[in-house]
């Protein structure tokens, strides 16, 4: 059962609850490690969030987690997931704060804009469909039919290298709902929201 233990920090960005819930599900174990490191055990992690960019960030930088990672995620490979808020830290920064983020995918989250020639309702809330751009994600695609996930959010991410944008999904215009960078794997959306379809996703996860 090695592959399927993941670890998840014991932060207070949300969410972890459902998270932990459909992990179980799925036949894996969670480990929530309450110190960074407890951390440095992970063979795989997630990164839940919810919440506003700087606060999640700060909270990163007082607990210590943020060496811990880059040591995980950057020099040892450790497969990694954020999800939501936690996949935003994975960009250079975010016009909803100051702070930098991690920089491990190049790119920046922007705020979704409304006009009269885009009447698009912020946040970005409900249940969307998403148009996988590359196959070697987590996304399962090989049933043809369509891929539908949950979203709650006000900021999206632009990648600055097409080659890690996984998915998009349509609000107002195209924008990313999955990257991938080696072993960081990034989902805008809740897949512990998004019944079978997330249950797939993470079960991917746990087979990485």
């Amino acid at each position: 059962m090695g592959n399927k233990i993941i670890h998840i920090p014991n932060l207070s960005l949300g969410n972890t609850k459902s998270v932990i819930n459909m992990i179980t599900r799925l036949g894996g174990k969670v480990v929530v490690a309450n110190t960074p490191e407890e951390l440095l055990e992970a063979k795989k992690i997630i990164l839940p969030g919810v919440g506003s960019y700087d606060a999640g960030m700060k909270e990163l930088h007082d607990g210590g987690w943020v060496e811990v990672l880059n040591k995980l995620v950057l020099e040892d490979k450790t497969p990694i997931l954020g999800i939501c808020l936690g996949m935003q830290f994975f960009f250079n920064g975010s016009e909803e704060g100051v702070l930098s983020g991690l920089g491990w995918i190049p790119g920046f989250l922007k705020r979704f804009v409304a006009g009269s020639e885009n009447p698009i309702k912020i946040p970005h809330m409900g249940w969307n469909a998403v148009k996988i751009h590359k196959k070697d994600g987590l996304i399962p695609n090989d049933s043809g039919e369509e891929v539908r996930y949950y979203f709650v959010h006000s900021y999206h991410a632009v990648c600055e290298n097409e080659n890690h944008l996984i998915a998009t999904a349509y609000h107002g215009s195209y924008v990313t709902a999955a990257v991938q960078n080696n072993n960081i794997y990034g989902v805008q959306f809740h897949p512990e929201k998004s019944h079978r379809f997330g249950m797939a996703l993470l079960s991917n996860f746990l087979s990485v």
